[in-house]
């Protein structure tokens, strides 16, 4: 019997806009349903495997329900998150799906039903009204498209993009000319089966078997820059274990990925190879790294419990929105740190543009800047336009599958700034609900406003570098530049912010000399009492105004540093400091 349920907001796809998208609608007062495919919510972060996310690691851009998230791991993860060296927040994914399943319960109008796939979308015209799964159907007033691949927007008919546009298009200047054998052999970036290993230490671990058409050439010089032990230290976890999701000659995966968009089995052979492939790589893993590493046990909710639920997909299809955000919209404007905001922006990302094609370097125009002693990327924001599909009602996008190019979905694809777009989507849905329209004839305004002053998690939609939600000013600086944006700082500092006040609480207090090595660049020399031995650090910020600091300090001052050491990166994230 096919149950019929009616809902405000439906959500297809528990990934990591999805889950934000429903929570998020839910917390304003309507009637939501979230359908996920998997046992865990959270996608990338959590069922993908991806647990040292990417991107918005900046104290200023650590907003909405994405700080929430990192609040939260920072409350629960024994040992903190400094980790890796990838990220900085390096956590069990089992502390991350337990997160959004403890939001998800806290909500009595949010229903979730896990172990679904959309099976057809239903539409009076051109309005979207609900959506079938093999048992049930869900009629619904605003639906969103939270599914890894953009499954929604293929069974709805609605306009979208896969692989590649050319330059003509849209000016975009990393694009290529012509479609050509990268285009051809790569229709979309790499997805990548996450495998977590583990360090068994002194006792050897079971012996992983390689998977079908194994062959270990491939993998040769996967850590030949970097060494065996920095390159297991890039996706460290807590408890010995490493997150292998590694680009160089490693899992990425992409052998005629079109299969992922056909709607039979050769999506499921796609997948089932990119398995394989992980699994073979592990098994190098082991007979070249030493057999005290091996797959880690009880870790994901399924037999294989060392394997992800599913691959981390870097590109879905793309919805054909009301706008399209193309390279340009991402890159540093001249002279400047930052891509100008949108007059319609809903959320703020700072990733570099991170394109994933197995064995070739695809350049890119460059887009990363040095702050707080380290490389990081510049701010640009997503409109709310990209979420909007041109000609259909009654839907909204909110994860990978946005407007976008191709070439900028490597800047917009990541973690964080999805769980941005699935915050503004759902806050989005709920207000279409409320007020009665359209989502196309919600006041962007209005949607900007309830972001900004959202009772448990507002967000940040102008990328400032020295302006934290704590700071008393903090709403007025973001409505202002959203209302004068002819006004924005080229170099993303709000003017007249004083200093903000530190927190040495908790924190490990080391004293050295401070040497300047280049603009931006700076290193702490410790020398032990004990043994009378220096180390070298590398100091870095997430906070404006210690990077402010930094950045006036001479050479050979002697310091006191509270801060967190991560031994992966072999860097110090400094969280205050004193002249002695």
């Amino acid at each position: 019997m096919n149950q019929i349920y009616t809902t405000d907001v439906l959500v297809v796809g528990g990934g990591t806009g999805g889950t934000v998208a429903a929570i998020q609608s839910a917390r304003k007062g309507v009637k939501t349903i979230l359908v996920s495919e998997f046992p865990w919510l959270g996608g990338m972060l959590t069922s993908a495997g991806v647990s040292a996310p990417d991107g918005n690691e900046l104290q200023a851009f650590q907003t909405g329900l994405w700080g929430a998230f990192l609040q939260e791991l920072q409350r629960r993860q024994p040992g903190g998150l400094d980790h890796s060296w990838v990220s900085f927040f390096s956590y069990d994914p089992r502390i991350g799906a337990e997160i959004f399943a403890d939001w998800v319960r806290e909500l009595p109008n949010l229903q979730w039903i896990s172990g679904k796939v959309p099976l057809e979308v239903l539409r009076t015209k051109d309005c979207i009204t609900g959506v079938r799964f093999a048992d049930f159907t869900v009629n619904a007033r605003i639906i969103l498209d939270g599914t890894e691949l953009g499954d929604l927007l293929a069974l709805g008919e609605i306009p979208l993009r896969w692989s590649w546009e050319l330059q003509s298009e849209w000016g975009e200047p990393s694009a290529p000319t012509n479609f050509n054998s990268l285009t051809q052999t790569y229709p979309v970036q790499a997805p990548t089966w996450v495998v977590v290993m583990q360090d068994f230490g002194e006792n050897i671990a079971p012996e992983i078997f390689p998977a079908p058409n194994y062959d270990p050439s491939q993998f040769t010089g996967a850590w030949d820059d970097y060494g065996p032990e920095k390159f297991l230290n890039y996706g460290r976890l807590p408890g010995g274990r490493f997150m292998i999701n590694w680009p160089v000659a490693g899992n990425d995966y992409c052998q005629n990925a079109n299969r992922l968009v056909d709607a039979g089995v050769k999506k499921q052979e796609f997948v089932r190879e990119c398995f394989w492939h992980s699994q073979n790589f592990a098994h190098f893993i082991q007979t070249q790294v030493g057999r005290r590493y091996g797959l880690a046990a009880k870790l994901f909710p399924h037999p294989n419990s060392a394997f992800a639920l599913h691959p981390y997909y870097r590109e879905s299809r793309r919805l054909i929105g009301l706008t399209t955000v193309c390279e340009q919209d991402i890159l540093p404007l001249a002279n400047s740190r930052t891509a100008l905001p949108f007059h319609d922006a809903i959320a703020v990302g700072n990733y570099a543009n991170d394109h994933h094609y197995p064995g070739v370097e695809f350049l890119l125009q460059p887009k990363s800047i040095r702050w707080g002693g380290r490389w990081t990327g510049t701010p640009f924001t997503i409109p709310y336009s990209a979420l909007i599909p041109a000609d259909t009602d009654g839907f909204l996008v909110c994860e990978k599958n946005i407007s976008v190019s191709h070439i900028a979905n490597g800047a917009t694809r990541l973690q964080p700034v999805v769980m941005g777009i699935g915050q503004a989507a759902g806050m989005a849905a709920a207000m279409s609900i409320v007020l009665g329209c359209q989502p196309r004839d919600l006041p962007v305004k209005s949607l900007q406003a309830a972001l900004l002053t959202d009772d448990y998690a507002p967000v940040v939609i102008v990328p400032l570098f020295n302006l934290s939600t704590d700071h008393p000013d903090w709403l007025h600086w973001q409505t202002y530049y959203l209302d004068h944006p002819e006004a924005y700082p080229a170099d993303g500092n709000c003017p007249c912010i004083l200093d903000q006040t530190d927190n040495k609480l908790n924190l490990n207090c080391f004293t050295g000399k401070f040497k300047r090595l280049d603009e931006q660049n700076y290193q702490f020399n410790i020398t032990e009492r004990t043994n009378l031995t220096t180390t070298n650090w590398q100091l870095v910020a997430l906070r404006s105004h210690i990077d402010q600091q930094l950045q006036t300090l001479p050479s050979a001052k002697i310091l006191k540093i509270w801060g967190r050491p991560n031994s992966s990166g072999n860097w110090l994230l400094v969280e205050h400091l004193e002249e002695v």
